[in-house]
């Protein structure tokens, strides 16, 4: 067994609606106070005030504050997940339109929140950078399972091949916008922007390559 010191233990899982609904209150005041006052002001004892609970009751799910930021940022990676996944179900069904709506979910994902989301990423090292790589196979798999009944509109000489480096710099580009002290945060620019990240992988996947693939 692989030993990960640095890990926190998982969080004891609520199994009762209402322990389900105070875990919710928890991490959403948990959230808010990390978004408006950063993650280092975040304190157990500032978040049971926020949710109106008892700082016990905050201490009979999690170990410490450690846990609670591991929690926080499962909740985030996970709301993403879902969001993307809504957004390509929605799309228009076109290998334009599945491009579309996935470089529209993933650039409002990763914007959304304020800086919270790259300050979790950075906050728990190893455990949210597993976390994290798990979200992102996620939704990696989400765009090639949308795609894949409109492989055929693909040009180049492996579609298959070819989906994964689209997808793969669309996810690059919408993160590394996150990360920017001038990224696209406003709604027109952030629509303009994925749109244009759009129109880059539709116009890549619709183009024959330019040289024979090697052997």
């Amino acid at each position: 067994m692989t030993d990960e010191p640095n890990r926190p233990a998982p969080y004891r899982e609520p199994r009762q609606a209402r322990s389900t609904a105070t875990l919710a209150r928890v991490l959403r005041a948990a959230e808010d106070i990390a978004s408006s006052d950063g993650l280092e002001e975040m304190t157990i004892t500032g978040v049971a005030e926020r949710a109106g609970v008892a700082v016990g009751t905050i201490y009979r799910r999690f170990e410490g504050r450690e846990q609670l930021i591991a929690a926080l940022t499962d909740r985030m990676l996970q709301r993403r997940e879902e969001y993307v996944a809504a957004q390509l179900r929605d799309a228009e069904p076109s290998l334009s339109g599945v491009m579309d709506a996935y470089a529209h979910a993933l650039l409002r994902s990763f914007s959304d929140s304020n800086s919270l989301f790259t300050e979790l990423l950075r906050a728990r090292e190893s455990s949210a950078l597993d976390r994290g790589a798990r979200t992102i196979t996620e939704i990696h798999r989400l765009l090639l399972d949308a795609a894949a009944p409109y492989a055929h509109e693909i040009r180049r000489s492996d579609p298959a091949a070819a989906l994964d480096t689209a997808a793969r710099a669309l996810l690059g580009a919408c993160f590394h916008n996150s990360l920017r002290p001038d990224s696209r945060t406003g709604e027109t620019d952030q629509r303009q922007y994925a749109e244009e990240l759009s129109d880059m992988a539709i116009a890549y996947l619709l183009t024959p390559d330019r040289r024979p693939s090697r052997a």
